[in-house]
């Protein structure tokens, strides 16, 4: 509901003189609410908010930004339990849970979507100390969340935010999850395949866990480093297991904010990590022949930890 424009003609006393004046308009008038109430896309939602106590958050005058599931949107997540007939059967919890993983504070038009970037969501579920859980955008080939979720209404403006079309319910995501979703692990997520569900199933429990994740680029660069190795099946499987493993942290639920200079931390194989803020943040690893690692994603943080891209395989 972008503000329009209308034309107005005055005359003068001289209608050679005659005067085109653009006048624009006052802009949006409704808030969220009342935008989702009279658009019959969004039905479902409605059902859904007024359920979860939330219609009132989305009528004041704090700015929010809402991805906005479709009726069918609804249709297709109550299909996926048996217990689910209509949206009041999905307990109040996870029905709250859910409907906050669409909504982040401020106003976010779809211009301000970046290609593998994060969103940070109002809900908190499962994360240790409240932590906010993201949503993951990926532009590239048209615009899509969590790489299941297509956008496809964009800023429908309120007074109070902007509300996204989506034609798909989005539900938090742990951290092996997030991993499988983000294009740039995909090499990661190829390396703990290699191990069945020994480590993905373990990271997927209820944590928490950080997680210091390469990219691809820093798994090419580690077979780069040796001749021998062409692929991650060229690489040792128990060398391969235990760099895989001191690239996590048990236990904890490490944000930036909570990562401070010359903090040991214990990983998943008993190694350490030694954190290193002088030059920006970066980890000293064990090993003899290798530099400080930048650490260049932060704050990735799912249902049951967080996830911090650094731009090297670290070596214990």
């Amino acid at each position: 509901m972008a503000a329009s424009i209308s034309t107005t003609f005055y005359s003068c006393a001289d209608d050679d003189d005659d005067t085109l004046v653009i006048q624009p308009t006052s802009g949006p008038t409704q808030n969220i609410a009342e935008i989702a109430i009279e658009d019959s896309r969004t039905d479902s939602l409605v059902v859904a908010l007024t359920a979860a106590n939330l219609v009132s958050t989305f009528t004041g005058t704090t700015n929010y930004t809402v991805f906005a599931p479709t009726n069918q949107a609804f249709v297709n997540l109550l299909a996926t339990n048996n217990a689910w007939n209509r949206v009041s059967d999905i307990d109040a919890t996870t029905l709250t849970n859910v409907l906050l993983y669409h909504v982040t504070a401020g106003k976010v038009m779809a211009s301000a979507l970046n290609d593998n970037t994060y969103i940070t969501t109002l809900n908190t579920q499962g994360s240790i100390n409240s932590e906010a859980t993201v949503i993951e955008v990926d532009i590239t080939g048209g615009a899509k969340l969590n790489n299941s979720s297509n956008i496809d209404a964009v800023d429908i403006e309120a007074t109070n935010g902007v509300i996204h079309i989506i034609d798909a319910v989005l539900l938090p995501r742990n951290i092996v999850e997030l991993a499988v979703i983000d294009e740039r692990f995909t090499t990661l997520v190829a390396a703990l395949s290699i191990f069945g569900d020994t480590i993905t199933g373990a990271l997927s429990g209820n944590g928490p866990f950080t997680v210091f994740a390469p990219t691809n680029a820093a798994f090419q660069r580690l077979l780069d480093s040796n001749p021998a190795w062409t692929s991650l099946s060229d690489i040792p499987r128990t060398t391969l297991d235990a760099v895989l493993k001191y690239h996590v942290v048990s236990g904890a639920n490490a944000q930036a904010d909570e990562i401070s200079q010359d903090q040991v931390l214990t990983t998943l194989n008993t190694g350490t990590l030694t954190v290193d803020l002088t030059n920006g943040a970066q980890l000293k690893t064990s090993s003899t022949t290798q530099g400080n690692v930048n650490i260049i994603v932060t704050n990735v943080q799912g249902t049951n930890g967080v996830i911090h891209a650094v731009e090297e395989v670290l070596l214990p």
